[in-house]
């Protein structure tokens, strides 16, 4: 009887070990500079820019926006 509940208790810690490494590790937040760039939005009666070059458009109106993400680069010197 005492080594049926010895039993019991070492399959019920092996479940919980098995379980802790198994459990989904948690996604790294993303970085302050990605949150502060500007939503687009597509609304109708918004003036559409037309340029020439390269620029930079503060708030631009489109259908559909990429994931926002930065690229961190190790440069050696």
């Amino acid at each position: 009887m005492v080594a049926a509940w010895i039993i019991a208790t070492l399959v019920a810690i092996a479940i919980q070990i098995i379980s802790y490494v198994l459990m989904p590790k948690p996604k790294a937040p993303k970085p302050e500079a990605v949150k502060e760039l500007e939503e687009p939005v597509a609304e109708a009666g918004i003036e559409r820019p037309v340029i020439f070059g390269t620029m930079m458009i503060q708030s631009p109106n489109c259908l559909w926006y990429g994931d926002k993400y930065m690229h961190t680069y190790k440069v050696k010197a």
